[in-house]
């Protein structure tokens, strides 16, 4: 079966391959189509869709915004503009609102004598900080054992140095990749934890605000969950996609296309989304 991954993340945000890298393994794998949806950056859409013009793989634009709905939600948006003076505005608002969490996180931890440096971190590790970032930090500083160590001691929420940060409300996020002539998607349903009519009152809120589509296959939903989204997906009319969120060695469990052994999602849905990304541009 021709095969994709629509849900990569990168070294643009908490991934540890440059979206180069991603799409070279892609290549290597056989993948026809990946889409680089870094957390809240388009940032490493560019130099992914060069590597992949030259190599024969299709890259998709896309994004994972964490939204605010009572908890966080996750929203992908794919076949972006990435250039979209609407998408840029929220993009630029979230990057200065996760610096000023950083620095704070980054001050106490200095204040109780852990030797953080929010420059040296931006220096280390990219323009993008997140709880990852500072996780690997620790570990290097051997102050934890894992990054998983670090956050369960030090960054999760409860912990002496996490800082909650400001989002975007969930209708937002559907909204602006509707404004970028993107296709909106709610991102692994089942990771929200949420009982059936919870599930379904989430769907149809987002669906109020734009959503076309929900992901069906991820890496750590079996075939059964798969086949429940899928049948949602149906009763709803949105498009089904799928991926493995693949974060590199951040989460080496997942692996690239496969995730962890079974994922399999499959070219035609791709098409889906091309045809949907059509539409919203020519009503835009």
């Amino acid at each position: 079966m021709n095969t994709i991954d629509l849900h990569i993340h990168t070294t643009a945000s908490d991934g540890t391959a440059s979206p180069a890298q991603v799409v070279r393994m892609a290549g290597e794998l056989g993948l026809s189509a990946i889409s680089v949806a870094d957390h809240d950056t388009v940032s490493g859409c560019g130099e992914a869709m060069a590597e992949g013009r030259a190599l024969g793989v299709e890259v998709v634009p896309g994004v994972e915004f964490s939204s605010r709905y009572g908890r966080t939600i996750h929203i992908l948006g794919y076949f972006l503009n990435t250039e979209s003076p609407a998408l840029t505005r929220v993009l630029d608002w979230i990057v200065a609102e996760r610096d000023q969490r950083n620095e704070k996180m980054a001050a106490l931890m200095a204040a109780d004598g852990i030797p953080v440096d929010y420059a040296e971190m931006k220096a280390r590790f990219g323009p993008v900080i997140g709880r990852p970032n500072f996780g690997q930090l620790l570990v290097a500083l051997g102050y934890a054992e894992s990054v998983q160590d670090a956050f369960d001691r030090y960054i999760e929420k409860g912990q002496p140095y996490y800082l909650p940060r400001k989002m975007l409300s969930i209708e937002r996020s559907v909204e602006v990749i509707r404004e970028a002539g993107g296709v909106p998607v709610l991102a692994h349903p089942f990771q929200y934890r949420l009982e059936e009519p919870a599930l379904r009152q989430l769907i149809e809120h987002c669906m109020d605000h734009g959503l076309l589509g929900l992901e069906c296959r991820y890496s750590l939903y079996d075939e059964q969950q798969s086949q429940y989204l899928l049948s949602l997906a149906r009763e709803y009319g949105l498009a089904p996609t799928g991926g493995s969120d693949f974060h590199g060695s951040n989460k080496p469990h997942i692996r690239l296309g496969v995730g962890t052994g079974s994922l399999a999602v499959p070219a035609e849905w791709l098409e889906g989304l091309r045809a949907l990304a059509a539409s919203t541009k020519q009503r835009s």
